[in-house]
């Protein structure tokens, strides 16, 4: 079995009683908000299932979702839209997603240490610790990938009820073949990011 605790065990040996671990959703995809998460388990909490959101099926990951909502201690979500990702850049935009996130968790518990997957924060007044591939090593960040990830898909959908047209259902946003020629065919919505490569080149194109 593997045991993706090791990170958490550490900081409670340590003394510390709240670890939270934070993560998000949707850097790559040309279209709506990144998405990020923050999550804290009990001290002893064990669920072999969590792991990478991407290692997961949809509806594996809709079925954690619930547990995860049920069996945390705290859960955050911190949500920056298009036109932010385009002002600030996608990695500040992620970070400061991370940082709602957690915000949003400490409203119901004070969080000690703060695990991610590997964004650095120096902006909090609590120990952070950065964990390369942190979705797969730490419980709660596998967590928090799969609460982002869930939540993110969830507004994608909304989208694709507004403009079914992207097909967004189907490829999220990514910036697929399909999604590309789709957006050289009916232009771009303000849902956009128009910083990214793809987007940028539709708009030089004339087709808003």
């Amino acid at each position: 079995m593997n045991n993706r605790r090791e990170y958490e065990d550490k900081y409670i040996s340590e003394g510390f009683n709240y670890i939270g671990g934070t993560d998000e959703a949707g850097r790559g995809p040309l279209v709506g908000p990144v998405v990020a998460s923050c999550v804290v388990f009990p001290k002893d909490y064990v669920n072999e299932e969590i792991n990478d959101s991407k290692k997961l099926t949809e509806k594996k990951r809709e079925k954690l979702y619930d547990i995860i909502m049920k069996d945390a201690i705290a859960v955050g979500i911190g949500i920056v839209s298009n036109k932010e990702i385009d002002e600030i850049n996608i990695l500040e935009a992620s970070r400061k997603a991370m940082i709602l996130a957690y915000e949003e968790a400490c409203k119901k518990i004070k969080i000690d240490v703060l695990l991610t997957d590997a964004m650095k924060i120096d902006s909090l007044d609590i120990k952070v610790e950065p964990i390369i591939k942190g979705d797969q090593k730490s419980i709660s960040i596998g967590a928090a990938s799969i609460i982002a990830k869930v939540t993110r898909d969830r507004i994608l959908y909304e989208l694709d009820r507004k403009y079914p047209m992207y097909e967004l259902k189907k490829h999220k946003g990514y910036p697929t073949k399909r999604h590309i020629e789709l957006i050289n065919k009916y232009g771009v919505t303000e849902d956009y990011r128009k910083t990214y490569g793809p987007v940028k080149k539709v708009l030089e194109q004339g087709n808003k």
